[in-house]
């Protein structure tokens, strides 16, 4: 478009809207740089090493180990490879026994384990009896 816009003084919109062309498509396209495969493969290696950092801990990392990055750049590969930190698990509530040992039971075999919320009975009058 340079060409044609710089000698006749007509703008880019004009001569898009002339031939037809969306005017996106006169912009500069994106430049691919030498390391992006380097570095991609290198944020997938880190991320699944160290399962609970986000983009910006692993940024961290990278500048450490001597990569030129900023987060945004990681954040965009991140992005890319549909890199998710993974949700905190609830910890388990744990069965103490009196001897000091802590073990948690497993079921054994299928109906094994059975939960409730709350037993509810009633009285021979008819009152609502919780235990």
């Amino acid at each position: 478009m340079e060409h044609i816009q710089g000698g006749l003084g007509v703008s880019e919109r004009r001569v898009c809207r002339v031939i037809g062309q969306p005017r996106s498509t006169q912009r500069d396209s994106s430049i691919v740089r030498d390391d992006e495969e380097c570095l991609r493969a290198e944020i997938i290696r880190l991320a699944s090493r160290y399962g609970r950092y986000g983009y910006r801990q692993i940024t961290a990392l990278l500048k450490r180990e001597g990569f030129r990055v900023n987060h945004k750049r990681v954040e965009r590969i991140w992005r890319e490879e549909g890199l998710k930190v993974p949700k905190k698990q609830v910890k388990r509530g744990r069965l103490w026994l009196h001897d000091g040992s802590c073990v948690r039971l497993r079921p054994t075999h299928r109906n094994h384990v059975w939960a409730y919320d709350f037993v509810a009975d009633r009285t021979h009058d008819g009152g609502p009896l919780r235990y």
